[in-house]
Parts: C-alpha cells; structure tokens; sequence
C-alpha cells in the first residue's frame, strides 16, 4: 500500500483544492495514469498514479488540501488485472443492453436498436470542455458552430467557448451526428459533457440520418433548438437560436428589434419586447422616457477582471507619480520618416514603439520596476516582457511582448498590431496573455488627459499614456506652446521606493524627448531604417 500526497506545486503555494478525480474509488489504475486534478492559486495541474494497483480515495472532490496532504492510497496487490477487464467492460455499450435493457422494461425498447449498431464504431462518444489554462474552472458557451443533428467530421470546429482569459475552439474528436446538450450562453465547468457524437452515423452517407426519430425523442427537451435552423432570419441578422425561431415563427422584422446580447445578437427577451411593445420611439437604439431596468450576465472575462482590480487594489501598496513629456521631437521624427519606414517595414511607425522602447531600457537600470513580490521572495527579470493593455468589446485585455529589450522598432511596432488584431477577434492564446513583468496602458486613445492606472498583477508598476495636448509651456524664459503628454507610474510601494519611481520616470521622459538616444546610432535616419 503506497500514500500518493499532494506534491508541491511552486514557491509560496501551501494549499491546493481537490477539482476532481479522474479515477473512482475502488478503479484499477495503471503507473502514471491521470488519477486526480489539483488546482493552485495560479494553476491546475493533474496527479498521476505512482504504481499500479488498486486506487483508495481518501480525499473528496472540492476539499482544501495542504501540500503532503494523503489525497489516496494505492493497493499494489491488485496490480495482477485478471478480474479488471470484466469491471472495466462493464460500462461498455455492447455490455450494457444485455443487463440494462430487460430492466427498463417498455420505456426502453425504442432505443434499443441504437445499441445495437453501436457494436460497429465506437457508438456515442461525449464532448467535454477541455483544460484551457491556469487556475480556470469554469468557461462560457458563445456559440454553436455546428447545429444540432449536423453530420460532423472529426477535428471540424463545433463550438465557441470563451474562458476568463481568452476564446478558443472545441473540435469535435471523431466524425459522426451531433447532439447538442448545452446551451450557447451557458456557463459550464472544465470537464463537463456539452455535446454527444453518434460515430454510427456515417458522416459521408445522408441516409444514415434515418435513426434521427430515436435521438430527437431524447432531445425533446430542447425543441427551440432543433427548430432553429429553419427560422428564415436573413444572413446578415444576428440571433440566438430561440430567438431565430420566433421571429420566423411571428415574422418580426429584425430591424424593429433592439439587440441586447454580444456582438449585437438578438436574445429571446428582445424579440419578446418587440412583440409586446411594436412602434416604440426610439433615440440611438434606447426608447425615450423609459424606466426599464436590464440584467445581464457578467461575462467570465469581465469577472475575472473585476476580481482582479480589486484584489490589485487591496493588496498592493499603490501609489502613483506623474511627470509630463514634450512630444516634439517624436512627432516630428514620425513626419519624416514615416513613409520610408513603412516602405521598408511594411508597418507605420507609431508612438507604442517609442515608449515601449524607452520601458525596457529603463526597467534595465531600474530593475525593482521590472520585479515582483513572491510571498517572502523578490522576483528580478533580466528581460522586458511588456505587456500592452488593449480594450475589446468584451473587455480590457493585456497580451504580451516578449523581450522587449532584443526587439527592433519595426518589430515591436509588428508586434502590437499582431497582438491588438487577436484581441478584437478574440484570438490569443493563453501563452500570449500571461507572464508580463511590466504594463503599457494608453487612454490618450480614448481621450484621457490624466489617470492613475491599477497595477496589473502579479507586476510592480504600470505606466499610463495620455492624450497629448498643445499647452503653453515656459521654455528659456519663453513662452512656447508645445504637444505635452502626461505620463503616470502606477507602482507598488512595498518592493519600489520613491527614489527608484521617480528615477524611473524622469528616465522615460529623457530617452522620449530625446529619441536619438532609443536609436543607437550616429545616423538616426540610417539607424532608424535598420531597426
């Protein structure tokens, strides 16, 4: 008999929950076969057994386990699976008709035949969500690629689902008919069954289809969905299926309806309202004179970025310094060069480079900007991965450039559009999205004169762009209206001192008036064409 404990997982980590057990109590499990799933403050990672045998769960799903916590006992005797194969068949569909069956009595003598043609393939498989990153337990249904009953081919992309962090893809893992369990908005765990493929069903024979009665008698309780292909919505209207059907079903002109849901999709409740309200006055979309009152669901990712801010707010010591910066110099470098570096990069030349740029240079002099707290620790970077904040219809987003310090101009400007393109379409990995030792946030874009941005965690600091503004400034006892950009270093005071903030900064504005000094060249024209 062999312990398995929870193993340490990283530095300052003392406990970790018990998500699931991928094996049951009493099931013959192989060496290194998946047995559990431990989440982390920062991850989720998976137990695997240490020797073959029969497996002892001591510890329950959702429990709090320290770290050498007993989380199962291995019975090795049982390593000889004579008796396993017969356990393991059990649940098997060929197995399950000849014990199952006869029980069910009359009820259970119309899905019959789908058990028999089971022996052929590998019968009805389950789509479950799919680990996706770091500490997330949980995930939102965007939408139904594919429709229910649709014949799919295996690896075709079927759904849409959206994590705290990113949207990503489910593909269906063989080819066969679909059958929809889940509804597109839903919030489900990892690991939950959303869909069901019938493999018996061959995806190149339209005939194969004829089955269908038996499966739509299982899904009676989701006629909207089934009903939803035939709504005759134009292509170029956005609804969710149910709301697709009543306006086919009432022949509501989709104009008439004020859209509500995501990506302006009309939902079931704005059709409703439509029907019960027709002809309402309207100004940019919201009626005049109106006391209605709407609830909508938060989105996982703005969840987790309103968990964040407050837990950035409530556990750093945050304190903000400002400084300003002349634009000139830049402004007039861009004029000239902006054509020739576009024709040899291929990408416009814009300001993000300029400060990102200048960032890296000073977090190399001023490395405690550059560093985080790890519980008793200081965590130091030799490297500048700056993460670049880019606002989306769903929510503010900070993916990440990658040695900043290495990167030309031209790359860094490449970069940006890259990374901010994948966010608008809601394409970045999760490998993108994490590991920033430092923040870049730009609200002069939406035109914010001056704010104190909130710390992005795990980092230390955050520097905030504004807009720049003409003002008269004093410059050699004369007065010279100048473009002026507020800057502002968010830092946490716990790990950097003022001295080292305001060095920071004044560092920034030296190399940003001063952009000769980013180029590393005494030809700036030439050195700026290589970069």
């Amino acid at each position: 008999m062999i312990e398995i404990k929870v193993p340490t997982v990283g530095e300052s980590i003392n406990e970790v929950t018990l998500l699931k057990w991928t094996k049951k109590d009493g099931d013959f499990v192989e060496r290194d076969e998946v047995i559990a799933e431990l989440e982390s403050e920062k991850a989720t990672f998976e137990v695997n057994a240490e020797q073959s045998g029969t497996l002892k769960t001591i510890a329950k799903e959702g429990d709090t386990l320290e770290v050498g916590a007993v989380l199962a006992h291995i019975d090795e005797s049982g390593s000889a699976p004579s008796a396993e194969p017969k356990k393991e068949a059990a649940p098997a569909v060929e197995e399950a008709p000849k014990k199952e069956e006869p029980a069910a009595a009359a009820p259970a003598e119309k899905p019959a035949p789908q058990p028999a043609a089971a022996s052929a393939g590998k019968g009805v498989i389950e789509m479950k969500v799919p680990v996706v990153g770091e500490s997330i337990s949980e995930v939102t249904l965007l939408k139904w690629v594919k429709k229910e009953g649709d014949l799919v081919k295996r690896d075709e992309v079927i759904a849409e689902l959206e994590s705290e962090k990113a949207t990503f893809e489910l593909n269906a893992e063989e080819s066969g008919k679909l059958s929809i369990l889940i509804a597109e908005g839903d919030v489900i765990k990892i690991g939950d069954v959303i869909a069901k493929i019938d493999t018996d069903v061959a995806v190149a024979d339209k005939p194969a289809a004829q089955p269908a009665p038996a499966a739509e008698a299982k899904q009676q309780v989701k006629p909207a969905v089934i009903e939803a292909p035939v709504a005759a919505t134009p292509a170029d209207v956005k609804a969710s299926p149910v709301a697709a059907a009543i306006i086919a079903d009432k022949k509501v002109d989709p104009k008439s309806i004020t859209a509500t849901g995501p990506s302006g999709k009309i939902l079931k409740h704005d059709v409703l309202e439509a029907l019960s309200n027709p002809g309402k006055k309207s100004f940019n979309g919201q009626e005049l004179n109106t006391r209605n009152v709407r609830k909508e669901k938060m989105s996982n990712l703005r969840k987790t970025i309103s968990r964040r801010l407050v837990e950035s707010k409530n556990t750093t010591a945050m304190l903000t310094t400002f400084n300003e910066v002349d634009m000139t110099r830049i402004m007039d470098i861009r004029k000239l060069f902006k054509d020739k570096f576009k024709e040899s990069h291929g990408v416009n030349l814009g300001f993000m480079s300029f400060f990102a740029k200048a960032c890296a240079i000073a977090l190399s002099e001023w490395p405690a900007v550059n560093a985080y707290i790890d519980g008793d620790e200081l965590v130091y970077h030799d490297y500048a991965d700056i993460s670049i904040a880019v606002s989306t219809p769903r929510g503010l987003t900070v993916p990440v450039i990658r040695n900043v310090e290495s990167l030309s101009m031209a790359d860094i400007e490449k970069k940006v559009i890259e990374l901010a393109g994948k966010a608008r379409d809601n394409k970045l990995t999760m490998e993108e999205l994490t590991g920033g030792t430092f923040t870049i946030t730009n609200g002069g874009v939406f035109g914010s004169l001056m704010s104190t941005p909130i710390i992005n965690l795990p980092q230390s600091a955050i520097l905030g762009m504004h807009k720049i503004q003409e003002r008269p400034m004093a410059v050699n006892g004369q007065v010279k209206i100048l473009p002026m950009m507020y800057i502002a270093l968010s830092y946490d005071h716990r790990i950097i001192d003022g001295r080292e903030s305001v060095s920071f900064l004044v560092r920034v504005k030296e190399l940003l008036e001063n952009p000769e000094l980013l180029l590393f060249g005494k030809d700036p024209v030439k050195t700026l064409l290589e970069l």
